[in-house]
């Protein structure tokens, strides 16, 4: 039986515990075995890092130590894969700039706040999105800075902002999958509050993302 250790906290606008609850009996159906936490001590001890095979943060915010932040990057480097969604993945640990190198990408603002906006898909050929078209989506949109080696899977638009006179629209990558090391890596910027994951393509492509991320 797979391991997949599940780590939540930080702030809790995002909903942390209510979104890892939409996928707990998912994996499990899966065949991993879960270990949630409301903590983030468990990364500083290596060899319990190593017996997991996929690690899903969702810690918006927040800071880790020195050991915890090797333990996980290591975890990751030696194959455990690490999927994660919106400001739980690709919010967390401001601090930890060798973190954010890993996942490939930093939330900077959500220009427009909620709004009704499209998901366009990327690469509709890649098997991760098989069935699944362009949706929409009412949420916040993340704007990102992201690492040009990305493999993206699915793309939002932001309209001309405000604050940037003369930008244009702006393709905003959404979606991604990278590799870390012996590790996959894989982000969906998607998925603000729980109730996100009503929508079936936000939830299915974050719970396959998952799947695809393990050891």
């Amino acid at each position: 039986m797979k391991q997949a250790l599940i780590f939540w906290g930080g702030w809790e606008g995002h909903e942390p515990r209510a979104c890892v609850a939409r996928f707990e009996a998912a994996l499990e159906q899966h065949g991993f075995d879960l270990t949630i936490l409301n903590s983030t001590e468990i990364l500083a001890d290596e060899k319990r890092m190593r017996q997991f095979d996929l690690l899903v943060p969702c810690w918006t915010m927040g800071h880790l130590e020195a050991k915890e932040e090797r333990g996980l990057l290591q975890a990751v480097q030696q194959g455990a894969g690490i999927a994660g969604w919106h400001g739980g993945m690709g919010d967390a640990f401001r601090g930890n700039t060798d973190y954010q190198f890993m996942t490939g990408g930093q939330f900077v603002a959500h220009p427009g706040d909620i709004t009704e906006y499209t998901v366009h898909i990327s690469r509709p050929e890649d098997p991760l999105l098989d069935g699944i078209r362009d949706f929409r989506m009412h949420s916040e949109r993340y704007y990102m800075h992201v690492d040009p080696s990305n493999e993206v899977l699915a793309h939002i638009i932001f309209p001309e902002m405000e604050a940037c006179p003369g930008s244009g629209a702006v393709k905003m990558p959404a979606v991604w999958k990278r590799l870390y090391g012996k590790g996959r890596v894989f982000y969906s910027s998607l998925g603000h509050v729980a109730a996100d994951f009503d929508v079936y393509e936000c939830f299915e492509i974050m719970k396959r993302g998952m799947i695809w991320a393990s050891r």
